[in-house]
């Protein structure tokens, strides 16, 4: 899997009137210009309010094992950044919604509400869709890139037998391993340090959240949660 860019495959003058005389069609034409500029204010308003209230979700986390900085969310489109969204489903709550296309992560919360992160995702040709289950959780996980990715990247291949958790490992800070029928399907959903991928293809069928989003999904996701990953 090709994650984040750390290597090749791994995976922002009108009308004329008298002088002094406004004539009607400038004051039509104003005013809807008028109207426009309220409007784009408004959008320009509520965007700001948005990301003045999100800003106290990503900000440092010093206790982790590896402390974790700010996350830059100007890098970041406001529409992904995490909000708690109308999303109909029928679903249990907890159950997590992988939606590639739009690149969405959503938790369902049930009452017609989700939290909704947004993502990162595979490439073309790395898109992986269907029903599994977490498996696995792990902390700070240890990397280890599949054969495949190696024979494409041999700058892979110094790691084949695990890179060690840390602030340079591709999976990040916290990682969620998707399985069906207790086989690995090697999808991950895992946390990203770099938050202008959000809202990109560049993974090799993985999905990443900003750290602080995937350390917020994963303590409210225990083993055995339904995840479901619509076609891209």
């Amino acid at each position: 899997m090709v994650i984040d860019g750390a290597f090749a495959d791994l995976g922002e003058t009108g009308d004329a009137g008298r002088p002094g005389h406004l004539h009607r069609r400038a004051f039509l034409i104003g005013a809807a210009a008028g109207v426009g500029a309220l409007g784009l204010s408004g959008c320009m308003s509520s965007d700001a309010r948005l990301r003045r209230e999100a800003a106290a979700f990503y900000g440092p986390i010093p206790e982790e094992k590896f402390p974790v900085p700010a996350t830059d969310i100007r890098k970041v489109k406001t529409q992904y950044l995490r909000q708690t969204v109308k999303y109909a489903s029928t679903e249990a709550p907890g159950t997590i919604v992988v939606d590639p296309a739009n690149y969405y992560v959503y938790r369902i919360e049930g009452e017609g509400k989700a939290t909704r992160y947004g993502a990162n995702v595979g490439r073309q040709g790395f898109l992986w869709s269907g029903e599994a289950y977490v498996g696995r959780k792990s902390e700070w996980p240890t990397w280890t890139p599949p054969k495949e990715m190696i024979q494409r990247d041999p700058r892979a291949a110094k790691y084949a037998g695990g890179m060690p958790g840390g602030p340079d490992n591709p999976l990040g800070a916290r990682a969620l391993h998707l399985y069906q029928n207790g086989v690995y399907t090697l999808y991950t959903i895992y946390a990203s340090r770099y938050p202008a991928t959000i809202g990109t293809n560049l993974t090799s069928g993985c999905t990443g959240l900003l750290t602080q989003d995937m350390i917020h999904l994963y303590d409210r996701t225990p083993v055995d949660t339904k995840v479901i990953v619509l076609p891209a």
